[in-house]
């Protein structure tokens, strides 16, 4: 994508005033703003930016909006599509429902919800802290109790709510209070969020069955909590998996060698308790 002088110059002040924008980020927008305002030439003003970017882009170090601006400039990625969240909503409340689900780093967390049949739309973002509109960097700093999550926006004639929890079982370690698998941290902690005491009924008979299954030989501590107020993540965090595929596939894939490993001691145990409770 080949930005344009007027679209480059609204981008810049959008991120400038943009409270997410480190201060270091700011002051490089801020400099390239002013520069091009003063009638500095467009393209030797925009690759200067690009190089002054590149060192924090390469180490994937940006902020998500930067990161987007970044993306665009220099023609990688799509991070240019913006999600919409007009159509991340209830429409229907007699056949349409909600559900919440924190489990490790969010980018691993939509893909495997948003592809099974029934599932509406599915957002990043965050919940569960104590700060208003928190950005990337202040959860993942831990400063105002957030953790990552999804939520997911279903139709009930097509997939339960109880499927979903099943799932989510299976993509997370329930044996890990702190943090999931390489993602280690507050942040990342296990949680499933539950609207009303219908989804906490169901959610809490899923975990039991689950420690009575013998599966595991350290107890489930995945906690179940009431839902609060859920702040959509950034642009960049949406769909991360369909913007960033290779990097995605690395990080999804040493997350599914862990679980296979885990879900076969899981068996063997299984098998084995079974086996014993015969003899």
């Amino acid at each position: 994508m080949e930005m344009k002088r007027d679209e480059t110059l609204s981008a810049l002040y959008n991120l400038i005033l943009n409270p997410g924008t480190r201060d270091w980020e700011r002051s490089l927008l801020l400099s390239a703003k002013n520069a091009l305002e003063d009638g500095a030439n467009f393209d030797t003003q925009l690759s200067k930016l690009e190089a002054d970017l590149r060192p924090l882009a390469l180490r994937n170090n940006l902020t998500p909006d930067v990161t987007d601006f970044y993306n665009k400039i220099t023609n990688t990625g799509t991070a240019d599509t913006p999600f919409d969240l007009a159509k991340h909503s209830i429409d229907d409340p007699v056949y349409q429902d909600s559900a919440v689900f924190a489990g490790g780093c969010f980018w691993c967390m939509v893909e495997p919800f948003e592809n099974r049949n029934g599932i509406i739309s599915v957002l990043s973002g965050y919940t569960g802290g104590h700060a208003d509109h928190p950005t990337y960097d202040q959860v993942s700093g831990q400063y105002t109790g957030h953790v990552e999550a999804v939520e997911i926006i279903f139709d009930t004639r097509i997939i339960q709510y109880a499927d979903l929890v099943e799932l989510y079982w299976q993509l997370t370690d329930p044996t890990d209070a702190s943090g999931q698998f390489q993602d280690r941290g507050n942040q990342y902690r296990p949680i499933i969020f539950v609207k009303n005491k219908q989804q906490r009924q169901i959610a809490e008979a899923s975990k039991q069955r689950l420690a009575d299954s013998g599966k595991y030989n350290k107890p489930i501590v995945t906690s179940i909590e009431f839902a609060t107020v859920f702040w959509p993540a950034e642009n960049y965090h949406q769909q991360f998996y369909k913007k960033n595929p290779k990097r995605y596939k690395r990080i999804e894939r040493s997350r599914r060698q862990f679980l296979t490993f885990q879900h076969l001691q899981a068996k063997i145990r299984t098998q084995l308790n079974r086996i014993t409770k015969k003899t």
